[in-house]
């Protein structure tokens, strides 16, 4: 006799915002799909629709709240979560129909909401998850999340109202996470948080059973044991603490891919103190040049703001002489925007818009100058390539070690129809332009 089981309720999710919310995501997923609920690719299918939201600049929050606004009208059953969900209010005054609005990393709040808007049948067939849990990233990728919060009070920034300070979490936690990852299929392990450098410091740098010995809540410890995990250990948003200086080493090693994703914001003392960040760039040139001793390969990324409160010709100009010296590998620029609740709002010397665009049209054409040398430089040698796309009929895209997915740049291959996602290949480099490189499978 045949047996018919009761449809488990079916939940959307539009996920924006950092890597970091998108991790929430996977977490939040993850735990309803281990509760039975089943997963909707689209509006109409689904019995309710969580949207994660984004807080930290006030065009990303009109984004979110269009997402909302979209969710709302195609299917009218919508709970906020995220960042934004700190300002609630904003949020019911323009959509009163959301059944329920939860802070970021509020986990228990948000899957408790699920529940009450769409109860899961007494009797739903158990919906097994993967060992590794649910992931919106391709199944070779995954990012790592290691705290929450931050302990910076940046002028511009307003992640510590909304995420709060710095929470590590225990280093033995993480390592098995990176394991289940890894037996999963994951090929390159994303390292983030708001702060990577000063993780364990809210621990004080405790230390936790690891594998018949024990490990340590601190930044380099915990690198060295995701190195030995066998995939590719990729570094973001990590401050230029002395400290970073030990993590080179295990880059030469191998352990941990040479790339650092450091935030410098700007070059300018002046502009730097008045963003409250630390203002030494004659140490961090000297620093860099120590870096690429001891590991030649090192890719460093970075971000700049323009058009900072304050900011005069003279100190954009300081920055671009400084990138001169600096070489970055990676640069993205933002023009500078005010962010409510950011103390940077109140500061003298607006900068007009049309000296931001004027400002930012010149640091990206400096950057991408530098960008084309150092990808130039590269044609002729042989390095190795994660596959993210394969079309199967001889092309293919993928990264190098100097490459982040979404944000930094590509290497298109000709020659690959063996290819598939997940593969690390070498590859000879053929051709380069300001951003991506081109080449063939070595061998082919």
């Amino acid at each position: 006799m045949a047996m018919t089981f009761p449809s488990a309720p079916k939940v959307g999710m539009v996920s924006l915002g950092c890597p970091k919310a998108l991790v929430d995501s996977e977490r939040i997923l993850t735990k309803l799909r281990s509760d039975g609920y089943a997963l909707s690719a689209d509006y109409e299918q689904a019995d309710v629709v969580l949207v994660n939201t984004c807080g930290f600049l006030d065009s990303a929050k009109e984004e979110s709240l269009a997402a909302i606004g979209e969710a709302i009208a195609a299917n009218g059953r919508v709970i906020v979560t995220g960042c934004m969900g700190k300002d609630a209010e904003t949020i019911r005054s323009r959509f009163p129909a959301v059944l329920a609005v939860t802070g970021p990393a509020q986990y228990e709040q948000v899957v408790g909401a699920v529940h009450e808007a769409a109860p899961m049948p007494a009797n739903a067939f158990l919906n097994l998850v993967p060992e590794g849990g649910l992931k919106l990233t391709p199944r070779h990728y995954s990012y790592l999340k290691i705290s929450e919060g931050c302990n910076h009070r940046c002028s511009f920034c307003i992640i510590p109202s909304l995420r709060g300070d710095l929470v590590s979490r225990r280093p033995d936690a993480i390592l098995r996470e990176a394991e289940k990852l890894v037996a999963a299929g994951t090929k390159e392990l994303l390292v983030i948080s708001q702060d990577t450098s000063a993780y364990g410091v809210d621990l004080r740098h405790a230390s936790w059973p690891w594998k018949g010995g024990e490990v340590r809540a601190h930044l380099t410890e915990l690198a060295g044991e995701l190195g030995k995990l066998g995939a590719w250990v990729r570094l973001h948003y990590v401050y230029p603490y002395p400290h970073v200086d030990r993590v080179i080493p295990l880059m030469a090693e191998g352990l941990v891919l040479p790339y650092l994703d450091i935030p410098f914001q700007h070059a300018s003392p002046r502009i730097l103190k008045a963003m409250r960040r630390p203002a030494n760039e004659a140490k961090v040139l000297e620093r860099l040049r120590s870096w690429r001793t001891i590991c030649p390969d090192i890719a460093v990324r970075s971000s700049f703001v323009v058009g900072f409160p304050g900011e005069t010709e003279e100190d954009f100009r300081f920055l671009l002489d400084w990138l001169d010296e600096a070489q970055l590998d990676r640069v993205g620029a933002f023009r500078f925007e005010p962010v409510q609740g950011a103390s940077a709002n109140d500061l003298a010397g607006t900068v007009p818009d049309e000296v931001k665009e004027e400002r930012y049209a010149r640091i990206m054409e400096k950057t991408a100058a530098i960008s084309a040398a150092k990808l130039k430089a590269k044609i002729g040698r042989t390095i190795d390539v994660i596959i993210d796309l394969a079309d199967g009929e001889g092309g293919a895209t993928g990264r190098s070690k100097a490459d982040a997915p979404e944000i930094d740049g590509e290497v298109q291959l000709r020659g690959s129809a063996h290819l598939k996602p997940g593969d690390i290949v070498p590859v000879l480099i053929e051709d380069a332009d300001e951003h991506d490189l081109y080449g063939v499978p070595a061998g082919a």
